[in-house]
């Protein structure tokens, strides 16, 4: 993976861009830390469908998804039964 310094990337995207595309991510950094990547796209969607969990996955999960909020159970007048007839 070719490092670009940020100035170099935004003065020659293009040269950037076609290395991406033939030989895959690339690497931008900032003040020598780096920052970001450039990958081709179909590599960032197979990246991203592979970060998203199955319904499988998360209902064998250990962990909890959320909190739920149950409200209190008694506080409210129920309603009478209907009557037959």
């Amino acid at each position: 993976m070719k490092v670009w310094p940020v100035q170099d990337a935004k003065a020659r995207f293009s040269e950037m861009l076609d290395a991406c595309l033939r030989k895959g991510p690339q690497l931008v950094t900032r003040r020598g830390v780096d920052a970001a990547v450039l990958v081709p796209a179909e590599q960032w969607r197979q990246l991203a469908n592979d970060a998203k969990p199955t319904l499988k996955d998360l209902l064998l999960s250990d962990r909890g998804r959320g909190d739920l909020n149950i409200p209190a159970r008694g506080g409210r007048r129920r309603r009478p039964p209907k009557q037959a007839g």
